[in-house]
């Protein structure tokens, strides 16, 4: 006899699946880290008034950062909007 929240074989085979968002996360940072190792070259980057050499990796390696953390900021403030939505629906 199996009671609430007793899991069975397959639910327990099911909550170690990789789910599909993060098999392209890892495939897309496997893939950063082939085009990093690949591109080491270094070049020169005029930005307004400063001019300075960084290798194609590491220019690769934080701009992929900053994308991370611009994406994760949109997330934050998307939850944000919609917990003082439904705030306000639940007050109305």
């Amino acid at each position: 006899m199996r009671r609430d929240g007793d899991e069975g074989p397959s639910q327990q085979a099911d909550s170690r699946r990789l789910g599909g968002g993060a098999i392209a996360s890892i495939t897309g940072a496997g893939l950063l880290v082939v085009f990093m190792l690949q591109n080491t070259d270094d070049v020169r980057l005029d930005f307004l008034f400063w001019h300075f050499t960084w290798p194609v990796w590491l220019l690769t390696m934080a701009s992929a950062v900053l994308g991370a953390f611009v994406w994760f900021g949109l997330g934050v403030i998307r939850r944000h909007r919609r917990r003082k939505e439904r705030r306000h629906d639940r007050r109305s």
